[in-house]
């Protein structure tokens, strides 16, 4: 069905197109009766103003849209980004289209192709793996980039990341510091960037106190739940167990508590009840969680603050957006360690009895 125009409202209104154009762009001086006869038509018609049709008529810039491109909104991390930068995006009169890659660069090349091909003014994207050298012809045709999260393989834009590494090597000097010395790693893809840098801080700590990694203790490539409870049953299941155990993000997490105190529940069938029972190894999460200081006992985590990283980058884009042509910044936001009770279990040595100390109030 053809798309009703401003020539169709104005005959349905038995009025002139100059009249309609007045009426919808809120311009004074048209008699009540006029308006009101105008914005019936319009409501039967179902008529919408083409806002890129009007910019270009009066030759204004832009189309008041930018796009955002993340792995997965269903990870609260990045659920928190997009609203902060929605906000920004909102303060200055701008839509913000989102899409989410799962990390499939063939995906990435689709949603910023249907984003630039809207033309909206400028990209913040969070880097899936491979050459992002692709984007360059829509940044010289005036579409400013920032990438979020991760930085971009052969791109030098403005770039917005956390320092995962030193995080993670705090995470787990922490643990180290209560005595464990057997500490799992849970992660993601390791071709991920962030998860890269956060399996380098666990190395960086183990080594610092004079212990390697055990590749028993490791597993990548986790995207799920029940990826991440059952290699949480594996870990469990070995003849020296881990004492302790490092998430690399939060969804990992959630699938390590519904199975954590349940070894004979791997495919999370019991999951509510589980999170809520104590857990029976320490744990640090990277990434806070909304129900963490909920948990029996609290959870520990490296707390990234996902609105700064968002706000942060919507701050970059737009002053490109406004005209700053100086050379790319690299911003990096520190994380904090949260102590909350998860991570401080004392480990059990072979010969001692197992101690765990009275514990400080939990810090938020």
């Amino acid at each position: 069905m053809k798309r009703p125009t401003m020539k169709d409202v104005a005959e349905a209104a038995g009025v002139s197109l100059m009249t309609v154009s007045r009426v919808v762009s809120h311009t004074p001086g048209v008699s009540p009766d006029t308006v009101a006869k105008v914005e019936q038509a319009v409501r039967r018609l179902g008529y919408q103003r083409n806002v890129n049709a009007r910019n270009l008529r009066q030759k204004r810039l832009g189309t008041s849209t930018i796009g955002l491109v993340v792995d997965d909104l269903a990870n609260p991390f990045y659920a928190l980004m997009a609203r902060s930068i929605e906000d920004e995006a909102h303060r200055r009169g701008c839509v913000v289209l989102v899409g989410s890659t799962n990390d499939e660069p063939r995906r990435e090349r689709e949603v910023i192709a249907a984003f630039t091909a809207r033309q909206v003014d400028g990209l913040i994207v969070v880097p899936t793996i491979g050459s992002h050298g692709f984007l360059r012809s829509a940044m010289e045709a005036g579409t400013p980039v920032v990438c979020v999260d991760r930085p971009a393989e052969d791109l030098d834009v403005d770039t917005v990341t956390v320092d995962n590494r030193d995080g993670a090597r705090h995470a787990v000097t922490h643990l180290l510091g209560h005595g464990h010395t057997r500490i799992a790693y849970l992660g993601d893809r390791y071709d991920i960037w962030t998860q890269r840098e956060r399996y380098a801080g666990y190395l960086d700590a183990l080594s610092a106190h004079g212990l390697s990694a055990d590749p028993a203790l490791v597993r990548h490539g986790l995207r799920s739940h029940p990826e991440a409870r059952f290699a949480l049953a594996d870990l469990r299941a070995l003849a020296d167990p881990p004492t302790a155990l490092f998430s690399s993000n939060d969804l990992i997490t959630l699938g390590v508590l519904d199975a954590m105190d349940d070894p004979d529940d791997p495919d999370g069938s019991d999951g509510p009840r589980a999170a809520a029972r104590p857990l029976p190894m320490a744990i640090v999460g990277f990434d806070d969680l909304p129900l963490a200081k909920r948990l029996d006992p609290p959870l520990t985590v490296v707390s990234q603050d996902p609105v700064a990283v968002g706000s942060t980058a919507a701050s970059l884009l737009f002053s490109r957006i406004a005209g700053d042509r100086s050379a790319p910044r690299k911003v990096i936001l520190l994380t904090r360690l949260v102590e909350r009770r998860s991570g401080e279990r004392t480990a059990h040595r072979p010969g001692r009895p197992a101690h765990r100390p009275e514990l400080p109030a939990a810090s938020s």
